[in-house]
């Protein structure tokens, strides 16, 4: 295989891997980016046991790296290293061929992670890209100069694929959808972000690093302050010492009763993929979370602790619609089983912690809400909040409050909630997400992964569980450091660029508005405007078959039409000379030959005669008894014909 065949066929099979390394771990994207270098680099075939021991150790650490767990993202890791093996055995026309086949399951298989707007666009041109490879493979014959780039290849790529958008089209819109899938993908092996079930002090350093958009909120009437805003997701009872869970509690399954005491709100939430069975809501939750277009239940359940669970995990955007009272009375009687859970603390752990609280018990003389505005106001007096936390050993919780007294939310709610079930105050630990950053393009607010919480429930007599956020309390001139401010300082993108990035979020909303939202209840309502409410499926057949009988027969259009052949230099500068004649008052007839056209010129221009004669015999010559011309004699040729300019003629008959 030549060499620059060979270069079109690694260019095009690099675009196509592009859209999928951005799906896999970095450090795994790196490394197969850098061993698919390696393998464009060296045109030699390396030796077959070299490449064995190769592709075993390559694929003994994609597995290892997601802890031998089989899952969608495995499987799309694996399609990258195989492709990036590929790489090393492409020598031959036939490695060719089969190269750029497997390459095109790479951007297929990155939709399955990512539909968003960027994966398309690095689709696209990975597809065109393809296509001019396959072309240039087509045209290429042993033995012959191999072929380059042109525009002609170029164009006809970019028209395959321009033909094929009608019919992608129709079926986008107009092939009936199901509301619930007949199959479902395999999960990921781990989840890709969003909060997980258990709640570790330091174990979120890394997540409030993160600015990705975990949600997108857009409030239908009234909003909350950005303080105000808490997004509940997991609700922890048990504690083991150093991690929070949910535990095995087998607590009510039924919702507690709300009774509101500010109006409801009604909001509006596109949630990322998160692998994961939850549904951030607003706290306090009404009900549990509907679709955004027909109402559907999503297969969404309220638990009793107030979180909100889907049917499945959501491994796709899910957009949903629920209320939230701002300030609500939570249940009316505690639960035996919720009581013991709520009030559980590991033996012999925490001695000083269990100490303080007995004796603040006793002190308050059964007087829970003293005992919780006490804890606050410690807090408030001498305790720090900061992202550099000191490490702590066995009884985290005492060297927390009595020694170190310096940490973020998730030190805040775990000693908080200690120190209250020392007291008897039955207490949980809540995670979600905590305010969010309105975008200054959309009406929305977008919750990052950075915006990560962890808070308390206390269950006072009398009020049902109330919301205490202990880190809240750090008095504003004992806080030494922000998420903020850290993320902001570990920037790589100017503030002078924010107002872009807005923009790039409120253009990615609109794409999961119009594009990934597009779901089977909005494709029911899309004939609405032919007298149509609700499309049946069969209704959505035949607008499906009319549409694909339309882009078809637009294809076949074109196809037909075609593209005029572009003309030779030659017969252009030839049309020319004769157009130019033409305007001196000298026609063409359309049956005259050249050289007898040249006979009548010489003759109606007798100081030209000469040249005249000359040019048509030339052209003559070139048109229709090919002597072998050199392509430097057919351009001068021509540039002698565009040259030529005719003097008066003389009268004479017409032909």
């Amino acid at each position: 295989m030549p060499g620059p065949v060979r270069r079109w066929c690694l260019a095009a099979a690099a675009a196509c891997l592009l859209p999928l390394l951005l799906q896999v771990r970095v450090e795994l994207a790196l490394g197969l980016a850098v061993l698919a270098a390696v393998g464009m680099a060296f045109a030699r075939p390396w030796p077959a046991v070299l490449r064995l021991l190769m592709v075993l150790m390559v694929i003994g650490y994609v597995l290892a790296s997601h802890g031998f767990s089989l899952g969608r993202d495995t499987g799309c890791a694996l399609l990258a290293a195989m492709l990036a093996l590929k790489i090393f055995e492409t020598h031959e026309l036939r490695d060719a061929r089969s190269l750029l086949g497997f390459s095109l399951f790479a951007p297929f298989a990155a939709f399955l992670q990512d539909q968003g707007p960027l994966t398309m666009a690095l689709a696209l041109p990975a597809v065109g890209g393809l296509l001019l490879a396959l072309s240039v493979l087509a045209e290429h014959r042993p033995g012959a100069a191999a072929p380059g780039f042109d525009r002609r290849r170029a164009g006809l790529a970019a028209a395959a694929i321009g033909m094929s958008l009608p019919l992608a089209l129709a079926g986008f819109w107009l092939f009936p959808r199901l509301g619930s899938p007949l199959w479902g993908m395999p999960e990921n092996a781990a989840g890709r972000s969003g909060l997980s079930d258990r709640m570790t002090p330091d174990q979120w350093v890394e997540m409030f690093a993160d600015g990705t958009p975990a949600l997108r909120v857009r409030f239908l009437g009234d909003e909350p302050g950005r303080n105000d805003m808490y997004w509940r997701v997991q609700v922890l009872w048990d504690f083991d010492g150093r991690t929070w869970s949910r535990g095995d509690v087998r607590i009510p399954d039924r919702p507690p009763t709300v009774r509101p005491r500010t109006p409801t709100l009604r909001y509006e939430v596109a949630l990322e993929p998160t692998d994961r069975r939850y549904l951030p809501v607003l706290d306090t939750p009404m009900s549990a979370p509907v679709g955004t277009d027909d109402g559907s239940s999503l297969g969404a359940e309220l638990g009793s602790d107030l979180t909100a669970r889907p049917a499945l995990p959501v491994v796709n955007l899910l957009q949903y619609q629920a209320t939230a009272a701002m300030r609500a009375d939570v249940g009316e009687r505690l639960d035996p089983r919720e009581q013991r859970a709520a009030l559980s603390l590991p033996a012999g752990l925490n001695p000083r912690t269990r100490a303080l609280a007995e004796q603040w018990r006793a002190e308050a003389g059964g007087d829970d809400e003293a005992v919780v505005r006490r804890a606050l106001a410690w807090i408030g007096e001498a305790f720090s909040y900061s992202l550099d936390v000191p490490p702590s050993g066995r009884n985290a919780v005492d060297d927390f409050l009595f020694e170190t007294q310096v940490g973020f939310c998730q030190h805040f709610s775990s000693a908080f909630a200690n120190l209250m079930r020392g007291a008897g105050i039955p207490t949980r630990v809540v995670i979600g997400y905590a305010g969010g950053y309105r975008n200054r393009y959309g009406d929305y607010w977008m919750v990052r992964g950075m915006d990560a919480h962890a808070w308390n429930e206390v269950w006072l007599d009398g009020r049902g569980w109330v919301r205490v956020d202990p880190t809240a309390a750090v008095a504003p001139s004992r806080i030494l450091d922000t998420i903020e401010s850290r993320a902001q300082a570990n920037s790589l993108v100017p503030d002078q660029f924010t107002p872009l990035l807005d923009m790039a979020d409120w253009m990615r909303r609109g794409w999961n508005d119009f594009v990934l939202g597009f779901n089977a209840a909005r494709q029911a309502s899309l004939l609405r405007p032919l007298g149509i409410d609700q499309a049946s499926t069969g209704q959505l057949g035949a607008a499906f078959a009319i549409g694909a009988g339309l882009a078809l027969a637009l294809t076949l259009l074109v196809l037909m039409r075609g593209r005029p052949t572009p003309r030779h230099p030659v017969d252009a500068a030839w049309r020319v000379f004769v157009r130019r004649l033409r305007r001196a008052g000298i026609a063409k007839a359309v049956h005259e030959a050249p050289l007898s056209f040249g006979d009548r010129l010489a003759a109606l221009l007798p100081a030209q005669a000469g040249a005249l004669a000359a040019l048509s015999r030339r052209y003559a010559d070139w048109r229709y008894a090919p002597d072998g011309s050199t392509p430097a004699d057919e351009a001068q040729l021509a540039r002698d014909l565009r040259a030529f300019r005719p003097t008066a003629p003389r009268q004479g008959p017409s032909p």
